[in-house]
Protein backbone atom coordinates (compact mmCIF):
# COMPACT_ATOMS: atom_id res chain seq x y z
CA UNK A 1 0.00 0.00 0.00
CA UNK A 2 1.33 3.44 -1.16
CA UNK A 3 1.52 6.41 1.24
CA UNK A 4 -1.31 8.30 -0.06
CA UNK A 5 -3.31 5.49 0.32
CA UNK A 6 -2.26 4.86 4.30
CA UNK A 7 -2.93 8.36 4.86
CA UNK A 8 -6.02 8.18 3.43
CA UNK A 9 -7.19 4.93 5.39
CA UNK A 10 -5.68 7.22 8.95
CA UNK A 11 -7.94 10.00 7.98
CA UNK A 12 -11.02 7.94 7.61
CA UNK A 13 -10.28 6.47 10.24
CA UNK A 14 -10.63 9.01 12.54
CA UNK A 15 -14.11 10.41 11.12
CA UNK A 16 -16.61 9.56 13.14
CA UNK A 17 -19.29 6.95 11.44
CA UNK A 18 -22.18 8.42 10.26
CA UNK A 19 -25.16 6.43 8.37
CA UNK A 20 -27.16 7.95 5.60
CA UNK A 21 -30.77 8.44 7.13
CA UNK A 22 -31.91 6.74 3.89
CA UNK A 23 -29.70 3.50 4.36
CA UNK A 24 -31.01 2.47 7.55
CA UNK A 25 -34.81 2.08 8.56
CA UNK A 26 -37.03 4.79 10.24
CA UNK A 27 -36.56 3.18 13.71
CA UNK A 28 -32.67 2.84 14.20
CA UNK A 29 -32.61 6.94 12.98
CA UNK A 30 -34.36 7.93 15.72
CA UNK A 31 -32.63 5.97 18.27
CA UNK A 32 -29.27 6.89 16.92
CA UNK A 33 -30.21 10.69 17.03
CA UNK A 34 -31.80 10.25 20.43
CA UNK A 35 -28.32 8.41 22.21
CA UNK A 36 -26.05 10.97 20.01
CA UNK A 37 -28.41 13.85 21.65
CA UNK A 38 -28.06 12.31 25.07
CA UNK A 39 -24.12 12.09 25.36
CA UNK A 40 -23.91 14.99 23.98
CA UNK A 41 -26.00 16.66 26.74
CA UNK A 42 -23.48 15.03 29.14
CA UNK A 43 -20.89 15.96 28.00
CA UNK A 44 -22.18 19.79 28.10
CA UNK A 45 -23.23 19.45 32.08
CA UNK A 46 -20.24 17.68 32.64
CA UNK A 47 -18.16 20.53 31.05
CA UNK A 48 -19.83 22.98 33.19
CA UNK A 49 -19.06 21.31 35.90
CA UNK A 50 -22.46 20.05 37.16
CA UNK A 51 -20.95 17.30 39.99
CA UNK A 52 -20.56 21.11 41.63
CA UNK A 53 -23.62 22.10 41.39
CA UNK A 54 -25.28 19.21 42.37
CA UNK A 55 -22.90 18.94 45.58
CA UNK A 56 -23.70 22.46 46.49
CA UNK A 57 -27.46 22.42 46.04
CA UNK A 58 -27.52 19.24 48.83
CA UNK A 59 -25.55 21.35 50.98
CA UNK A 60 -28.32 24.05 50.86
CA UNK A 61 -30.74 21.25 51.21
CA UNK A 62 -28.96 20.04 54.35
CA UNK A 63 -28.00 23.61 56.00
CA UNK A 64 -31.58 24.88 55.27
CA UNK A 65 -33.66 22.63 57.94
CA UNK A 66 -31.03 23.33 60.73
CA UNK A 67 -31.24 27.04 60.05
CA UNK A 68 -35.00 27.42 59.98
CA UNK A 69 -35.26 25.42 63.42
CA UNK A 70 -32.62 27.51 64.90
CA UNK A 71 -34.53 30.90 64.27
CA UNK A 72 -37.81 28.76 65.36
CA UNK A 73 -35.75 28.64 69.03
CA UNK A 74 -34.87 32.24 68.99
CA UNK A 75 -38.02 33.31 68.28
CA UNK A 76 -39.26 31.49 71.64
CA UNK A 77 -37.16 32.86 73.50
CA UNK A 78 -37.84 36.24 72.11
CA UNK A 79 -41.75 35.53 73.05
CA UNK A 80 -40.45 34.32 76.34
CA UNK A 81 -37.98 37.12 77.09
CA UNK A 82 -40.97 39.33 76.26
CA UNK A 83 -43.36 38.07 78.19
CA UNK A 84 -40.61 38.51 81.51
CA UNK A 85 -40.46 42.05 80.36
CA UNK A 86 -43.68 42.35 80.52
CA UNK A 87 -44.52 40.86 83.88
CA UNK A 88 -41.55 42.89 85.41
CA UNK A 89 -43.17 45.99 84.28
CA UNK A 90 -46.76 45.02 85.62
CA UNK A 91 -45.36 44.32 88.69
CA UNK A 92 -43.37 47.88 89.26
CA UNK A 93 -46.77 49.33 88.11
CA UNK A 94 -48.79 47.54 90.89
CA UNK A 95 -51.28 45.73 88.19
CA UNK A 96 -49.83 42.44 89.98
CA UNK A 97 -50.21 43.58 93.26
CA UNK A 98 -53.67 40.97 93.52
CA UNK A 99 -55.62 39.28 90.80
CA UNK A 100 -58.09 41.80 91.40
CA UNK A 101 -56.10 44.75 90.25
CA UNK A 102 -54.92 42.13 87.02
CA UNK A 103 -58.02 41.10 86.26
CA UNK A 104 -59.75 45.27 86.49
CA UNK A 105 -56.45 46.20 84.10
CA UNK A 106 -57.53 43.85 81.48
CA UNK A 107 -61.18 44.83 81.45
CA UNK A 108 -60.57 48.06 80.84
CA UNK A 109 -59.95 47.13 77.34
CA UNK A 110 -63.09 45.56 76.90
CA UNK A 111 -63.68 43.16 73.84
CA UNK A 112 -60.49 44.25 72.58
CA UNK A 113 -58.35 42.60 75.30
CA UNK A 114 -60.07 39.61 74.97
CA UNK A 115 -59.81 39.91 71.20
CA UNK A 116 -55.81 40.00 71.40
CA UNK A 117 -56.00 37.19 74.29
CA UNK A 118 -57.41 35.00 71.64
CA UNK A 119 -55.50 35.84 68.84
CA UNK A 120 -52.19 35.21 70.69
CA UNK A 121 -53.42 31.81 71.90
CA UNK A 122 -53.75 31.61 67.89
CA UNK A 123 -50.21 32.54 66.95
CA UNK A 124 -48.99 30.67 69.95
CA UNK A 125 -49.72 27.16 68.33
CA UNK A 126 -48.29 27.98 65.06
CA UNK A 127 -45.55 29.48 66.22
CA UNK A 128 -44.94 28.31 69.09
CA UNK A 129 -42.93 31.53 70.50
CA UNK A 130 -44.16 30.74 74.25
CA UNK A 131 -44.81 27.43 76.49
CA UNK A 132 -48.55 26.76 75.80
CA UNK A 133 -49.45 26.51 79.58
CA UNK A 134 -48.10 29.69 80.24
CA UNK A 135 -50.99 31.40 77.94
CA UNK A 136 -53.58 28.88 79.58
CA UNK A 137 -52.37 30.09 82.58
CA UNK A 138 -52.47 33.87 81.55
CA UNK A 139 -56.26 32.90 80.42
CA UNK A 140 -57.37 31.76 83.82
CA UNK A 141 -56.38 34.93 85.70
CA UNK A 142 -56.97 37.64 83.23
CA UNK A 143 -60.17 36.77 82.74
CA UNK A 144 -61.72 34.53 85.67
CA UNK A 145 -61.79 30.47 85.13
CA UNK A 146 -64.99 30.41 83.34
CA UNK A 147 -64.28 33.29 80.46
CA UNK A 148 -60.46 32.43 80.50
CA UNK A 149 -61.13 28.51 79.89
CA UNK A 150 -63.82 29.59 77.29
CA UNK A 151 -60.70 32.00 75.67
CA UNK A 152 -58.36 29.52 75.87
CA UNK A 153 -60.53 26.68 73.92
CA UNK A 154 -61.53 29.13 71.14
CA UNK A 155 -57.88 30.33 70.25
CA UNK A 156 -55.75 27.27 70.67
CA UNK A 157 -58.67 25.37 68.56
CA UNK A 158 -58.49 27.44 66.01
CA UNK A 159 -54.59 27.46 66.01
CA UNK A 160 -54.73 23.64 65.61
CA UNK A 161 -56.89 24.17 62.94
CA UNK A 162 -54.60 26.50 61.20
CA UNK A 163 -51.24 24.33 61.62
CA UNK A 164 -53.22 20.98 60.20
CA UNK A 165 -53.71 23.32 57.37
CA UNK A 166 -50.40 24.63 56.76
CA UNK A 167 -48.75 21.07 57.11
CA UNK A 168 -51.49 19.61 54.81
CA UNK A 169 -50.49 22.20 52.32
CA UNK A 170 -46.86 22.03 52.64
CA UNK A 171 -46.00 18.36 53.61
CA UNK A 172 -43.40 17.12 55.88
CA UNK A 173 -40.51 19.59 54.75
CA UNK A 174 -42.22 22.27 57.16
CA UNK A 175 -41.99 19.83 59.86
CA UNK A 176 -38.13 19.80 59.41
CA UNK A 177 -38.46 23.55 59.18
CA UNK A 178 -40.09 24.45 62.66
CA UNK A 179 -39.19 21.09 64.81
CA UNK A 180 -36.24 19.33 65.63
CA UNK A 181 -35.20 16.48 64.07
CA UNK A 182 -34.80 13.90 67.26
CA UNK A 183 -38.46 15.24 67.62
CA UNK A 184 -39.80 14.39 64.55
CA UNK A 185 -37.88 10.87 65.17
CA UNK A 186 -39.66 10.04 68.36
CA UNK A 187 -43.33 10.46 66.82
CA UNK A 188 -42.37 9.73 63.48
CA UNK A 189 -43.01 5.96 63.97
CA UNK A 190 -46.95 6.66 65.21
CA UNK A 191 -47.61 7.50 61.21
CA UNK A 192 -46.10 3.76 60.65
CA UNK A 193 -50.28 2.69 60.52
CA UNK A 194 -53.20 5.56 59.88
CA UNK A 195 -55.59 3.75 62.40
CA UNK A 196 -52.87 3.50 64.93
CA UNK A 197 -51.80 7.65 64.55
CA UNK A 198 -55.40 8.22 64.57
CA UNK A 199 -55.79 6.33 68.15
CA UNK A 200 -52.46 8.04 69.65
CA UNK A 201 -53.34 11.39 68.37
CA UNK A 202 -56.65 11.55 69.96
CA UNK A 203 -54.88 10.12 72.97
CA UNK A 204 -51.63 13.29 73.49
CA UNK A 205 -54.99 15.32 72.89
CA UNK A 206 -57.26 14.37 75.20
CA UNK A 207 -54.67 14.18 78.11
CA UNK A 208 -51.95 16.99 78.07
CA UNK A 209 -48.87 14.59 77.77
CA UNK A 210 -47.46 15.43 74.58
CA UNK A 211 -46.34 18.54 72.21
CA UNK A 212 -49.53 19.42 71.12
CA UNK A 213 -48.42 21.97 68.38
CA UNK A 214 -46.02 19.61 66.78
CA UNK A 215 -48.77 16.50 66.72
CA UNK A 216 -50.98 18.59 64.40
CA UNK A 217 -48.07 19.60 61.82
CA UNK A 218 -47.60 15.90 61.90
CA UNK A 219 -51.44 15.22 61.58
CA UNK A 220 -51.89 17.14 58.55
CA UNK A 221 -48.84 15.11 56.58
CA UNK A 222 -50.66 11.75 57.32
CA UNK A 223 -53.89 10.95 55.69
CA UNK A 224 -56.34 12.03 58.40
CA UNK A 225 -59.14 13.82 57.24
CA UNK A 226 -60.26 17.42 58.22
CA UNK A 227 -63.20 15.89 60.07
CA UNK A 228 -61.07 13.30 62.11
CA UNK A 229 -59.08 16.09 62.79
CA UNK A 230 -61.72 18.86 63.83
CA UNK A 231 -63.84 15.75 65.70
CA UNK A 232 -60.51 15.05 67.79
CA UNK A 233 -59.81 18.60 68.70
CA UNK A 234 -62.90 20.17 68.96
CA UNK A 235 -63.37 17.58 71.49
CA UNK A 236 -60.44 16.40 73.04
CA UNK A 237 -59.14 20.09 74.02
CA UNK A 238 -61.67 20.95 76.66
CA UNK A 239 -59.97 18.09 79.01
CA UNK A 240 -56.57 19.07 78.78
CA UNK A 241 -57.10 22.52 78.32
CA UNK A 242 -58.84 22.38 81.87
CA UNK A 243 -56.11 20.20 83.55
CA UNK A 244 -53.61 22.68 82.29
CA UNK A 245 -55.36 25.39 83.18
CA UNK A 246 -56.57 23.93 87.11
CA UNK A 247 -53.11 22.72 87.66
CA UNK A 248 -51.19 25.76 86.59
CA UNK A 249 -53.40 28.03 88.89
CA UNK A 250 -53.08 26.12 91.92
CA UNK A 251 -49.43 25.93 91.60
CA UNK A 252 -49.65 29.93 91.11
CA UNK A 253 -51.71 30.61 93.86
CA UNK A 254 -49.66 28.15 96.26
CA UNK A 255 -46.33 30.18 94.91
CA UNK A 256 -48.03 33.18 95.79
CA UNK A 257 -49.60 32.81 98.68
CA UNK A 258 -45.94 31.90 100.80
Amino acid sequence: MSMKSKAFAMQQSRQPISFHPRILPDGWNRSILQYWKKKKTCMQLNNVGMKDIDTNHLNRKVKEPKTMTRLWNAVSVIGLLTCLVLALWAYKSGILDSVETLQAFIGKFGYGGMAVFVLVQIIQVVVPILPGGISCLGGVIFFGPWLGFLYNYVGICIGSMAAFGISRVMGRPVLYKMFSEKLIQKYDSWTQKDSRFFKLFALAIFFPVAPDDFLCYLAGTTKMTWKQFSLVIWLGKPCSIALYSLGLTTAFRMIFSV
